[in-house]
C-alpha cells in the first residue's frame, strides 16, 4: 500500500476538480424530473464538464468484467446501487430515486463526489434512506481526523446505518484519491474503531457510504457487466464526498451546495 500525501498547492488544485464535480451534479438537479431518460442526464453531464475544461474521469474507466465504461457520469437508479450505465431505455418516473456519480481530472488531479436524488414524489420511508445515508457520510467525516483510523471512519458509518435497520454494502468501498481517481487506502462502510490505517494529516480521501433498504447483497448485471444491484431488488442510497484529513476537523473537498440551492434540504 502506498498513501500519497498532497502538499497545499495539490490539495488546492483538487479543491478545484471537486467544486466542478459540485458544480455538475447541480446541473444535473435542474434536469432530473420525470419522463427524462438517463442517456439526457449524462449528456448534460458531459457537456458541462468539458466547458469547465475538465475531462470526465469516468468515460473509459476499465472494467475487469468487461468493457470500459461508456458515460461520464454513473446513473443509478432505485435497486441499483452504483455503476449504473446511462441509456436511452432508462426513463425517470415519479417515485424513483437516482445516485449520480461524477468525476473529473481538472489540472491534473481528480474530483469524486456522488448524490442521490428524488425523482417527483417519493415515499416517506425510501426519503428515511435517504436521510440516514447522507448522515452517515458526515459521521464517517466527523472521523476523519489525524491521529484516528479508518476503522473510526468505517465503524461510523456502520453503526448509524444498522441502528436504523439497514444493510451496508461491503463488496464495494470509498477510496484515497488524488492524481488518480482510485489510490490507496481504501475506505470500506463498515469496521471496527481503532482498527486499519492511521490517518495523517493531508490524505486525501473519498467516502462514499452505499446503503440498501434491505439486505446488504448485491449481483452485477450480465447485460452491461457495469450495473450493481441489490439482490431484494430493494431500493439503495449513495453519498459522496472527497475530503483531506486535518487536525481537529477534515475540510471537505466537494459540495453539496449547489445540488441543495436548487433542489432543497429534502433529507
Amino acid at each position: 500500500m502506498k498513501i500519497f500525501l498532497k502538499t497545499e498547492d495539490e490539495i488546492e488544485l483538487m479543491r478545484q476538480a471537486n467544486q466542478l464535480v459540485g458544480k455538475t451534479l447541480g446541473e444535473l438537479a435542474k434536469h432530473i424530473k420525470p419522463g427524462v431518460t438517463t442517456l439526457q442526464l449524462d449528456q448534460v453531464a458531459d457537456v458541462f464538464i468539458r466547458d469547465h475544461g475538465a475531462i470526465p474521469t469516468f468515460k473509459g474507466f476499465p472494467n475487469p468484467y468487461g468493457g470500459p465504461f461508456p458515460a461520464s457520469i454513473c446513473t443509478s437508479v432505485n435497486d441499483v446501487v452504483v455503476h449504473g450505465v446511462p441509456n436511452a431505455e432508462t426513463v425517470l418516473k415519479d417515485g424513483d430515486i437516482i445516485s449520480i456519480d461524477c468525476g473529473t481530472l481538472l489540472n491534473g488531479f481528480c474530483g469524486d463526489s456522488c448524490y442521490t436524488f428524488c425523482v417527483g414524489e417519493v415515499s416517506e420511508d425510501v426519503k428515511e434512506l435517504l436521510r440516514v445515508t447522507k448522515e452517515s457520510l458526515y459521521k464517517g467525516i466527523d472521523n476523519a481526523v489525524a491521529g484516528r483510523h479508518l476503522g473510526d471512519i468505517s465503524s461510523a458509518v456502520q453503526d448509524h446505518c444498522e441502528a436504523h435497520g439497514y444493510g451496508i454494502v461491503r463488496e464495494l468501498t470509498g477510496h484515497g484519491i488524488g492524481r488518480e481517481m482510485h489510490e490507496d487506502p481504501q475506505v470500506p462502510n463498515y469496521g471496527r474503531r481503532g482498527n486499519g490505517v492511521m490517518l495523517k494529516a493531508s490524505m486525501c480521501i473519498a467516502i462514499e457510504p452505499m446503503i440498501t433498504m434491505g439486505k446488504r447483497d448485491i449481483w452485477l448485471d450480465d447485460k452491461d457487466r457495469w450495473t450493481i444491484r441489490t439482490r431484494d431488488a430493494k431500493p439503495a442510497a449513495h453519498f459522496e464526498h472527497t475530503l483531506v484529513v486535518r487536525k481537529g476537523k477534515a475540510e471537505i473537498l466537494s459540495s453539496f451546495e449547489e445540488v441543495e440551492n436548487i433542489e432543497g434540504k429534502l433529507y
